[in-house]
């Protein structure tokens, strides 16, 4: 058994799906249907196989089937490199999600030691042009398939800092009383910039070295201004958290720290800015980036991610296309692909399970493809 794949998922009561059941044979998969059919409630399915809230950040209220409104549950087997795992999530009613894994109930921060997931959604093609917030997690996302701890520093970080906000939003001048939470700020954010760095390294190694049909890009953190970011050990972000108190207390808010940074990506051949250029330019860096966290995870820990590419055919023409399914399938990922046809998967249909997703009186039912 090698690679990392879904070989079974059962969605029940999720959004637009009542009972939908896929056994898959690890190879790519190509999903067709109309638009509102129920294709992307599919992938964010999946997508809740790891940590965080889905690729459409909804609520568990949100996911919910409306008919019914019991709540939702998403079964599935992962096989490993070196193991099957039986994963299990769910959310009653609208409370927080649950985790089980292997019979037994587990964090979801657990689920990122088993499923690596990166997506890839029509949401995102506005990326390198709107708020930083969105590259955080978009660099963030890739960093997790990596190191999975990553998580946990996030998690520190944020619950400090938001104890560090309500000082500052109070009115507290005391030094005595920020002292142990920039402290554990210090620690924690200086590890979510070391394991950004490191990812970095990583996915801009991965496009250099490859011989890909997309962009590459040359990628940097920087900070809201643009410069580049600074130094971002223990030391010295404790030093400047304690500089900015007068500060961030006018603001009522944290100003610097590792939440703050941003991704800035300069596609190489043109030497111009992600953010200045074309449409289908950012698009193609978007996917060429995918790509190369692909190709680092296959050479670094022996498997790819599980991708979730969303309509992202629609964008491409017919070279582009087959050149993006060779390289997937050269890398050995199991991508699940959707569109409104099976002739945008012309080129990868031999080599993919293929589903088509149909709306039968608001509900989807997905069928193979004969």
């Amino acid at each position: 058994m090698t690679g990392l794949a879904l070989r079974d998922i059962k969605l029940s009561h999720f959004r637009s799906h009542k009972a939908t059941h896929l056994e898959l044979s690890g190879r790519p998969v190509a999903i067709h249907g109309a638009n509102g059919a129920g294709k992307t409630s599919l992938l964010e399915a999946i997508s809740l196989l790891s940590p965080g809230r889905g690729l459409r950040r909804a609520t568990t209220q949100e996911m919910t089937r409306k008919t019914e409104a019991i709540g939702w549950k998403i079964s599935a087997v992962i096989a490993t490199p070196n193991d099957l795992h039986e994963v299990e999530t769910w959310s009653e009613a609208g409370a927080p999600r649950q985790v089980r894994i292997d019979g037994k109930a587990a964090p979801q921060i657990a689920l990122g030691k088993i499923a690596r997931v990166l997506w890839l959604v029509p949401a995102m093609d506005r990326l390198w042009i709107e708020g930083a917030e969105g590259r955080r997690r978009f660099l963030d996302r890739m960093t997790l398939s990596f190191l999975p701890s990553h998580a946990e520093s996030v998690l520190a970080y944020e619950k400090s800092m938001r104890e560090r906000n309500r000082l500052l939003k109070d009115q507290i001048r005391d030094p005595a009383w920020y002292g142990a939470l920039e402290n554990q700020m210090a620690i924690s954010g200086a590890q979510i910039s070391s394991n950004r760095a490191t990812v970095l390294a990583h996915i801009e190694a991965a496009q250099h070295a490859a011989q890909t049909h997309f962009p590459t890009a040359d990628l940097e953190l920087i900070q809201p201004d643009g410069s580049p970011l600074g130094p971002q050990s223990e030391a010295a972000l404790r030093d400047a958290f304690s500089r900015a108190r007068s500060r961030d207390i006018a603001a009522g808010r944290t100003l610097v720290g590792p939440h703050r940074a941003d991704l800035a990506a300069h596609y190489r051949d043109k030497n111009i800015s992600a953010r200045d250029c074309s449409t289908g330019e950012q698009k193609a860096l978007l996917i060429s980036l995918v790509l190369a966290n692909c190709r680092a995870l296959a050479s670094d820990l022996g498997a790819p991610p599980v991708l979730l590419l969303d309509e992202v055919a629609a964008h491409l023409d017919a070279n582009r296309r087959a050149a993006l399914y060779d390289e997937i399938c050269t890398v050995g990922a199991q991508a699940f692909m959707t569109g409104t046809g099976p002739e945008l998967f012309a080129e990868i249909e031999s080599r993919s399970d293929v589903y088509e997703v149909q709306d039968i009186d608001g509900t989807s039912k997905v069928v193979a493809a004969t």
